[in-house]
């Protein structure tokens, strides 16, 4: 088997290959090697290779993301390492490795809020046909209860605190989407006139109402309208997780 090749790509950027099957000792030496004359040293594996991404992880390459269409039409996952990267074998450094490639899912916190009418507060949204529970995407590192307050703030110019977590909802990918997992906190009961205080974000909403169940199945997709009932049921005890809607 031949030694793995390393070639200088841009100033202080080295690429590394290696043939299949090559042991992860003699990769590991060969990074560790280019890394004394370059500060990056990188890989590109085949995203359907699960052993030569092992070799390129266990060599102490950080997955960094998908490049798509670069080698001769193919896509590739590039695998990474620069000089800072604490040492694998320091627990932080091996915490590092193992949170650039374990999966990672997309989380949505959205509000469940009430009128005395126990009508549900429903937006218009700018970006598709179906009427949702207002919130939003958790950025990284954001606490999701905060994510969706802040959600609401940005979105309506509301400032509602995320309450209690009512449901977990599960959405299996779909259109385009990867799958998420779609938080719903209590945002208690307010007065219906809390909408004439709302100040929409034109870029995302197009307008609020409080709806009654029957407007939600007709405005919402099917899959919202579960979501916003199973919520409404886990009010009263019912289950705390779904999966689309569907207990």
């Amino acid at each position: 088997m031949s030694e793995p090749e390393t070639t200088t790509v841009a100033e202080g950027v080295a690429r590394i290959e290696w043939a299949a099957g090559e042991s992860v000792d003699v990769v590991r030496r060969e990074v560790a090697a280019a890394l004394l004359t370059h500060h990056r040293v990188e890989a590109l594996i085949d995203p359907v290779d699960p052993a030569e991404q092992r070799t390129a992880t266990w060599s102490g390459l950080h997955r960094e993301g998908l490049l798509r269409g670069v080698s001769g039409g193919e896509d590739r996952m590039i695998y990474a390492r620069v000089a800072s990267d604490a040492p694998v074998e320091a627990p932080e450094g091996f915490r590092a490795l193992l949170n650039s490639f374990l999966p990672r899912k997309r989380a949505i916190g959205q509000m469940l809020v009430r009128d005395p009418e126990d009508r549900v507060l429903m937006c218009q949204l700018t970006y598709k046909k179906d009427w949702d529970l207002p919130g939003g995407i958790v950025e990284v590192g954001e606490s999701p209860k905060l994510a969706t307050t802040r959600e609401i703030e940005e979105e309506l110019a509301l400032l509602i605190p995320a309450g209690d977590l009512l449901l977990t909802d599960w959405l299996p990918p779909w259109g385009g989407w990867d799958d998420a997992i779609c938080l719903v906190f209590d945002g208690g009961i307010r007065p219906s006139s809390i909408i004439e205080q709302a100040t929409l974000q034109p870029r995302e909403i197009r307008s609020v109402a409080f709806c009654t169940l029957d407007e939600v199945r007709d405005r919402a997709a099917d899959f919202t309208a579960r979501r916003v009932e199973a919520a409404l049921a886990a009010l009263r005890g019912g289950r705390g997780y779904t999966e689309s809607g569907r207990a």
